[in-house]
């Protein structure tokens, strides 16, 4: 079984005609046939039926998704060696710190690195370290510390904190006194919206929900919506807040009886070394600029 056989099959599966195919793929009746019988014979199989009509046997419909799934691989191997003839970085990242943390730097990357390509993929957290596990990524954007035993030493080159705050809709928070206590937040939003920033919740965010009447935990977006229409209290990473702050539909609350909850972000690899490639370590450059810009700093091992 060859990729041109494959190749074949998956044509005249398109198109329903042996001479079709042959037409298409710039070959000969013949060797369409031919390709067909070695594969069929390969496989111990008859995949098509023939006469005046051609369609697919049993068989050929349940070998056609596996086929087809193969000649993918080949075309996705194909391209990645080419980028890496061109320079490639892979960045596997938190869904939630794609935008606020890539968008930008990637622009301000390429700007001096047009030759090199980029690719992002986007996940939860075992996601991620699941791709730098089997180096589909070489850098990581991850909840910290890291908790996940499939990658115990991955290596941490810079360390952001962010801010989680509580947020209500404005008409909830203007029936708050001045300086309120968490028992006055939750007396005006007795529903707390939980949501997953940590790979373990800390004992601020648990004892929260433990308090509330009631709780929900949803995704982000319709999470946000609740918040937005008054259904109950959030607390969010500012980064996919804060526009919705910036325009008052939702308001900051900092009870005087609440420590503040944060969420450390890290820019990781496998290992150190993998920062030793120029091209990786200025993107992580770049990423680090904009950390900077949404929280503080906490460990910066970039000129290390």
């Amino acid at each position: 079984m060859d990729i041109d056989q494959l190749r074949t099959f998956d044509r005249i599966a398109r198109d329903l005609s042996f001479t079709k195919a042959a037409a298409r793929l710039n070959v000969t009746q013949a060797t369409v046939s031919m390709r067909m019988r070695v594969l069929e014979d390969f496989l111990g199989v008859q995949l098509f039926t023939r006469g005046r009509k051609v369609a697919l046997t049993d068989q050929g419909m349940t070998f056609l998704p596996y086929a087809r799934r193969i000649l993918s691989s080949v075309q996705e191997g194909r391209e990645a060696m080419r980028r890496v003839e061109r320079g490639r970085i892979t960045v596997a990242s938190l869904r939630s710190m794609v935008t606020p943390l890539i968008s930008e730097s990637l622009l301000r990357f390429q700007e001096r690195h047009r030759e090199v390509d980029v690719i992002v993929r986007e996940g939860h957290h075992n996601h991620v370290t699941a791709m730098l596990h089997d180096r589909v990524a070489e850098l990581g954007i991850i909840a910290w510390p890291n908790l996940d035993p499939l990658v115990p030493e991955i290596y941490p080159i810079v360390v952001m904190r962010e801010p989680v705050p509580l947020v209500l809709a404005p008409h909830l928070a203007a029936k708050l006194p001045a300086n309120p206590r968490l028992a006055d937040v939750l007396d005006v939003a007795p529903r707390v919206i939980s949501l997953r920033w940590w790979q373990g919740d800390p004992e601020g965010a648990t004892a929260l929900v433990r308090r509330a009447q009631t709780s929900v935990e949803i995704p982000t977006g319709p999470a946000r919506r609740l918040a937005l229409a008054g259904e109950g209290l959030g607390f969010f990473v500012r980064s996919t807040v804060r526009q919705e702050i910036a325009r008052g539909e939702l308001v900051e609350i900092a009870p005087r009886d609440f420590t503040p909850l944060h969420r450390d972000i890290a820019i990781v690899a496998l290992s150190k070394s993998a920062f030793e490639r120029a091209m990786v370590r200025d993107f992580a450059r770049e990423v680090a600029r904009e950390a900077a810009a949404l929280g503080t700093i906490i460990e910066d091992r970039l000129d290390a």
